[in-house]
């Protein structure tokens, strides 16, 4: 059906323009072993499981006849419209994955993805954040993307070192304390 025959309100609804967050130009996507088996397990489980069960109930929806006004049918289609949207950006994203091992720098002091940094700033408190993949990252864990500014900060930095951090109310001084990764699995 074209989009002219359509009604200003199917058309407002219609969130199929909505921009995901994109990669940084230029760069990689840097992911965890256990952040691409997450996102690998989101994929499988949306197109195996949750696709399936709308299509069905969209099918049974549309042989109850009229579908302007049946609510069943209109949701399910905004859904799969949203579970095809989620799809193709998984895709994508699994597509432009590049998994790194965080345990190969087991035993080192210096910051790379997948650390476990533990800093101080000026007179606050001790902060501990770890480095992960854009999207695989849970803030309230502690986790922080690796193209965070904090991230991006302490990169490359070794325990001891004293590092500007550029924050919206002025630069502040961090020290390193301690950097940690995961061991490695045998």
């Amino acid at each position: 059906m074209s989009k002219a025959f359509t009604r200003e309100s199917d058309a407002q609804e219609d969130d199929d323009d909505i921009v995901l967050p994109s990669l940084p130009t230029g760069t990689r996507n840097y992911m965890t072993p256990a952040g691409y088996a997450q996102l690998r397990a989101e994929l499988f489980n949306l197109i195996d499981d949750e696709r399936p069960k709308i299509v069905e109930i969209v099918h049974w929806a549309a042989s109850n006849g009229d579908r302007s006004e049946n609510g069943d049918y209109l949701y399910g289609k905004k859904r799969l419209r949203e579970i095809d949207r989620r799809v193709r950006f998984l895709t994508q994203r699994l597509e432009w994955a590049e998994i790194v091992q965080p345990s190969v720098h087991h035993g080192r002091d210096q910051v790379f993805f997948g650390a476990t940094v533990t800093y101080v700033e000026d007179d606050g408190p001790e902060r501990t954040v770890t480095i992960k993949g854009i999207d695989e990252v849970n803030s309230a864990q502690g986790e922080v993307s690796w193209v965070s500014p904090i991230a991006r900060t302490l990169l490359k930095a070794r325990t001891g070192d004293v590092l500007k951090l550029v924050t919206p109310t002025g630069v502040v001084a961090i020290e390193v304390l301690d950097v940690h990764y995961p061991a490695p699995q045998a």
